[in-house]
C-alpha cells in the first residue's frame, strides 16, 4: 500500500508562548564591555512589520572562533555561545545585544548566520547578514560575488550608533536574499 504525502504545516504563531527563554535574545549582557545590537524589522510583502516572528542568529566570537560551549538557551550570565533567539514585536522589530562577530577565515567578511520563522512560512528562511566595515573582503565573498549588485545589499547590515541594522523583507521590492541548503 502506498500512502500519498501530507502537506506541511505552516509556522506559529506561537512562538511568545513556547520557544522564549528569559535572556535568549542577550548573547551578553546589555552594557558590556564591547556589546553591539543587532536588530531592526522582520517585514512582509507590503513592507508592514510581522507581529510574532522569531529570528535567531548564530555567530563566531570577535576572534573569528565559532563557540561550541553549551548553555545557548538558559544563559549562565557568562559564557558566550553565538545563537541567540528573539521574537518580533508587534510593529515586528527584534533585537539582540551581542558582541560583533570576527572573520573566521582571513580575508572573510564576518557575517552573522540568520534563520526567520513566521506564521504562512512552511520552513524557516536561512541568509546572513554581513557586516559592512571590510568592503574589500565583502567584494572577495563568493556568495555575495554569485549575486547581481542590487541585490548583495539585502544582505549587507547597516551600522548605527549602538551597532548594527538589519530588516529581513520576507517578499517583494527588496526582498532579502535568502540560502537554499542542498540537504533541505
Amino acid at each position: 500500500m502506498t500512502l500519498p504525502s501530507t502537506p506541511g504545516q505552516t509556522v506559529g504563531p506561537f512562538f511568545h508562548y513556547g520557544l522564549l527563554h528569559p535572556g535568549d535574545r542577550d548573547l551578553v549582557p546589555p552594557g558590556s564591555a564591547g556589546s553591539v545590537r543587532l536588530g531592526g524589522r522582520v517585514l512582509d510583502g507590503a513592507g508592514a512589520g510581522l507581529p510574532d516572528a522569531l529570528v535567531e542568529i548564530w555567530q563566531a566570537r570577535p576572534d573569528g572562533v565559532v563557540s561550541r560551549e553549551p548553555g545557548s538557551i538558559r544563559r549562565d550570565g557568562w559564557t558566550f555561545t553565538g545563537f541567540g533567539r528573539a521574537s518580533t514585536g508587534r510593529d515586528g522589530r527584534y533585537a539582540f545585544s551581542t558582541l560583533p562577530p570576527g572573520p573566521t577565515e582571513p580575508g572573510k567578511p564576518a557575517f552573522f548566520a540568520v534563520t526567520v520563522f513566521a506564521r504562512g512560512l512552511l520552513d524557516r528562511l536561512f541568509t546572513r547578514a554581513y557586516l559592512p566595515d571590510d568592503p574589500a573582503a565583502l567584494e572577495r565573498d563568493p556568495l555575495l560575488a554569485s549575486l547581481p549588485p542590487q541585490r548583495r545589499r539585502t544582505l549587507i547590515a547597516d551600522r548605527d550608533e549602538h551597532g548594527f541594522v538589519f530588516d529581513i523583507r520576507l517578499q517583494g521590492e527588496d526582498e532579502t536574499v535568502f540560502l537554499r541548503f542542498p540537504a533541505r
